[in-house]
């Protein structure tokens, strides 16, 4: 039997995912994201743009330092400043990459850069090789191949590579291709360009139409092999290639592709909770492979078929991408060992303070809920990593008074900087009347752009998970999440939350 080519998986949650509106995430954050990816066994973390801001560049260099199986990319524009800034921030890694790109389609290079083509493929060139003295491993993309012509794309692609590039990545960067079409492009590109054959071919996919996953596979099925995709399908717009679909069609359909990953699928259900949870982006229940829906069956004659034989209705198994049932009951005489240990089995290692403080949230909890699932856990651990020791806002006290035929009133107690500060107010629901004293303590002037409760587990007495998101002042977006029994709390952490976050200035983000 003819071995099968290996798939590369390329993971961009931690950069092209974070350009979400609200997804932003903190360096620990990123970390947690990108040992989850390791755990997942991704070979390549894009673990963000170096050039965009300090804490880029510092959370770049966390995770290089910090993961030692997955080889590590950090992006640059075709700048000279970018792409040494990048390979200062790979050079701790196990395995780097510095991923470079410029525009070639003619209404970026005229819109927006205001160059002439020839002057791109200089710079092209230009940049892959500086990356390529600083990195061993180069990557280079022609922003919006999809809209590019196709004599141009091969003139720069051939010289990129005759450059040094060992990667080329097809970029699809609004979204604007469909399946065949792109997966000719592929086909066209390997056949016409002369030293195809000395670069792997990749793409990014860009979900506008919905056509992400469908472009990226067609792509496969042409010779491309490294698909750039997201844990969720995160990112810019209408987001990315679902990580999670790409694998389990690859997988499921082996018979049509003749290729294959490295991912360690039991591995799915968690890392997507916890990029679901960390960004405050739930997951629609009918989303496919991660959804809670996704292995549900409400139909009799389903029911009827999937007890029979499984494969009648289901052409995957749940245990196969994660979906195992609890193997351990958690409550109030739980110990620290029980606690630690099942949250190893979920990836995270915790170890004195932040166990304690993790333990210690978990009996408060455990003394409002008669069973402790695996969500409330993540719920926990994600809370406790959101409050920095240098949030300028803790919620101290909250009181919300609220009956029928009358406006509820909401006091709060907020630390400043510090300093207690008080404010009562009355308002048309508890939720409006927590916000606006909040409000009138600090003054924000933020707007408040989304709402959102989601249960985290089932029963009456399950935590409330709430997303906050604010629009600053400046226009910067940012999402507050929290998690209570009582819904009116977690909204009351997730405004805060989201006020903390307003505070740390974000950088520039690119787009492929």
């Amino acid at each position: 039997m003819q071995q099968k080519e290996h798939l590369i998986i390329f993971d961009t949650t931690l950069r092209d995912g974070e350009q979400s509106p609200g997804a932003a995430m903190t360096r620990d954050e990123k970390i947690r994201i990108a040992k989850a990816l390791e755990r997942l066994r991704v070979d390549v973390i894009e673990a963000g743009f170096p050039a965009a801001s300090p804490g880029d560049f510092a959370a770049v260099r966390a995770i290089a330092e910090t993961v030692r199986e997955s080889r590590i990319c950090g992006l640059a524009r075709a700048r000279e400043e970018d792409i040494r800034r990048a390979g200062e921030a790979l050079q701790p890694a196990a395995a780097g990459r510095i991923h470079t790109f410029i525009a070639t389609s003619p209404i970026h290079m005229q819109a927006k850069l205001r160059m002439r083509p020839d002057e791109v493929l200089e710079r092209a060139v230009a940049a892959v090789k500086l990356a390529r003295s600083l990195c061993d491993d180069v990557e280079f993309s022609p922003e919006d191949a999809g809209r590019s012509e196709e004599d141009f794309l091969c003139r720069v692609i051939e010289a990129a590579i005759a450059a040094g590039a060992r990667t080329i990545n097809i970029p699809d960067t609004v979204g604007y291709n469909l399946p065949e079409r792109f997966g000719q492009l592929i086909g066209t590109l390997r056949a016409r360009i002369p030293n195809s054959d000395q670069a792997v071919f990749s793409v990014h996919c860009h979900n506008d139409l919905g056509l992400a996953v469908a472009n990226s596979l067609a792509a496969v099925t042409q010779g491309a092999r490294q698909v750039e995709c997201t844990i969720n399908g995160l990112g810019e717009r209408a987001g990315n290639a679902a990580l999670e679909e790409i694998v389990m069609a690859v997988r499921t359909r082996s018979d049509v592709f003749p290729c294959e990953t490295r991912i360690d699928t039991q591995q799915i259900v968690a890392t997507s909770k916890l990029v679901s949870t960390i960004t405050g982006f739930p997951v629609q229940p009918n989303k496919a492979i991660v959804g809670a829906n996704a292995f549900a069956h409400e139909s009799g004659i389903h029911q009827d078929g999937v007890l029979k034989h499984r494969e009648t209705y289901e052409i995957m198994r749940a245990e196969d991408v994660g979906w195992a049932a609890n193997r351990m009951t958690l409550g109030k005489l739980s110990g620290r060992a029980a606690v630690r240990a099942r949250l190893e089995s979920l990836g995270i290692s915790l170890d004195g303070d932040a166990l304690n403080q993790v333990f210690a949230r978990f009996k408060d909890l455990a003394d409002r809920k008669a069973e402790i699932f695996d969500e409330d856990l993540q719920a926990l651990v994600n809370e406790d990593a959101q409050q920095g020791s240098e949030d300028r806002y803790r919620l101290g006290y909250l009181r919300v008074c609220s009956e029928m035929g009358t406006h509820p009133e909401a006091k709060v107690e907020l630390w400043v900087d510090g300093v207690a500060k008080t404010a009562a107010v009355t308002r048309g629901g508890p939720v409006d009347a927590t916000f606006q004293a909040i409000e009138e303590i600090v003054g924000s002037g933020a707007k408040l752009l989304l709402y959102s409760v989601n249960a985290i587990t089932t029963g009456t007495d399950a935590q409330g998970e709430v997303t906050v998101r604010l629009q600053a002042a400046d226009g910067r977006v940012v999402n507050g999440l929290g998690a209570d029994t009582d819904i009116v709390v977690a909204s009351a952490k997730a405004y805060v939350s989201a006020l903390n976050r307003i505070q740390v200035p974000s950088g520039f983000h690119p787009q492929l």
